[in-house]
């Protein structure tokens, strides 16, 4: 990790580095100050990558990751179009600058072909979020240069707002554009499955997850893109999460899997009692508002009158938070039991999935992990995400490790994080092991704001850290 350091202007983009490197003789120098191309550069430097010829031409640090001719996924952070918050992009997503920086050193390798993908939540613009920060500039640069990039939305559905009401389009991409990953009873939600009928993700429709999550049965539909790589590089921004407490490397991949009514996120009702995990205590008004918002997901071709039913869910949650203020409607507390069941079973379907989507005992393709934390996100995240500027840039190959860095920078505690708590966990295809011990340093910046429903349980202060 370096730092301190700040994104380069919107008016450098596409954002050359703003020196001259021996790897890259031809690259011209941009005129403005670039230190994040640097930083991503000694990132992948610190990590070892071939280090015996690190300030030569012949330097090429993911060279062993993947021959001449491979195929490599570039897996930026793209949730959402805008910050639903008053927080600005550069805490949102993956900053264009450090993706220019990680493709070039990308296209060092040699590959045959570079996907740039995602997929972003349903109601993303993903036109504007490419105009985000210079974005297009980046993609257009490599385009120019003959390189075989491709930009990909891995949705199926798309949500779209027109007139204040909503019209989902679905069937985007072809189903066969993508694999089913069944982990079976390996899945890490099998623990949980005796209340599958409770699985839910915010607004979709219940009956669809019921199709591929049961006892027994744990589906994901994993873009073929990814499954078809020799190599994915993982390069999430480092922000707190309502539901997950973080979002790093782990996390990130929830946008490998095409329709999101394939990934539990929560289980219906309160946890006291046993009931569910949505939130911690349970309520009249919660329950009635998750029955209306279920019904609410079969009618999605009634736009009028899934706003009525969508507007009585939010009062009704309005009324129950006078009482209890961490009330939410999408289990965005620290007691969520399901979150992180989820993203763990993704990070082992990306390392263990064939490019038929059946799951091998030794993993099928190369990943690494190279972090955006130049500005971080802090509180409401991740689609409402204050900026925590650290200056930071790290790469890993183990995601856990990565995971584990980001939870420190941002001065959390990982063991009150269940992803975290159990991404090291002994189980069949393993993420990473077990992280190792870090010694305790104290970052340059203020500890970041935990989200509302974590506030007062995450933070490492907690555990005198």
């Amino acid at each position: 990790m370096r730092g301190p350091a700040e994104y380069p202007p919107g008016s450098a983009a596409p954002y050359a580095p703003d020196e001259a490197l021996p790897e890259f003789p031809s690259l011209a120098v941009g005129a403005e100050p670039n230190p994040v191309f640097r930083l991503v550069r000694e990132a992948l430097r610190d990590l070892g990558r071939d280090a015996s010829r690190f300030g030569t031409p012949a330097w090429n640090p993911l060279g062993d990751l993947v021959k001449p001719g491979g195929r490599i996924v570039v897996k930026p952070n793209w949730v959402f179009h805008a910050n639903m918050g008053g927080g600005g992009m550069d805490c949102m997503i993956t900053h264009p600058s450090v993706l220019r920086a990680v493709l070039e050193y990308v296209f060092l390798a040699k590959p045959a072909q570079v996907v740039l993908g995602d997929a972003p939540i349903q109601g993303c613009d993903f036109e504007r979020l490419l105009d985000s920060g210079g974005l297009r500039a980046v993609v257009d640069g490599f385009l120019a240069r003959g390189l075989p990039l491709a930009v990909k939305d891995f949705r199926r559905t798309v949500m779209k707002e027109e007139g204040g009401l909503k019209r989902v389009d679905e069937e985007l991409r072809p189903e066969s554009e993508y694999a089913q990953v069944d982990l079976g009873a390996d899945s890490l939600l099998e623990p949980i499955s005796r209340d599958w009928k409770k699985f839910r993700v915010t607004v979709y429709d219940p009956r669809k997850m019921r199709a591929h999550h049961r006892p027994g049965r744990h589906r994901y539909l994993v873009a073929r893109e990814i499954l078809e790589a020799d190599l994915v590089v993982n390069v999430p921004k480092l922000k707190a999460h309502k539901k997950a407490g973080i979002t790093c490397c782990l996390k990130n991949l929830i946008g490998i899997n095409g329709n999101k009514e394939y990934l539990p996120h929560h289980r219906k009702g309160g946890a006291d009692g046993g009931a569910g995990d949505n939130y911690e205590h349970a309520h009249w008004q919660m329950a009635l508002g998750e029955a209306l918002l279920d019904g609410a997901n079969r009618i999605r071709g009634f736009p009028r009158l899934y706003r009525f039913c969508e507007r009585v869910v939010w009062w009704l949650m309005a009324v129950a938070a006078k009482e209890d203020p961490s009330v939410q409607i999408d289990g965005s507390w620290h007691g969520n039991d399901t979150i992180w069941r989820t993203c763990l079973d993704l990070n082992r379907a990306l390392l263990y999935a064939d490019t038929g989507g059946r799951m091998q005992e030794a993993p099928q393709r190369e990943e690494i992990s190279i972090v955006d934390a130049v500005v971080a996100g802090q509180g409401e995240g991740p689609l409402a995400p204050d900026p925590l500027a650290t200056g930071a840039v790290f790469a890993v190959r183990n995601p856990v490790v990565g995971d584990f860095l980001g939870a420190r920078l941002l001065g959390f505690d990982p063991a009150r994080i269940p992803l975290l708590q159990h991404a090291g966990d002994d189980m069949r295809w393993r993420v990473g092991g077990a992280p190792p011990a870090f010694p305790d340093f104290q970052p340059p910046f203020p500890a970041a704001l935990a989200p509302k429903g974590w506030a007062g349980y995450i933070e490492a202060s907690r555990a005198g850290r």
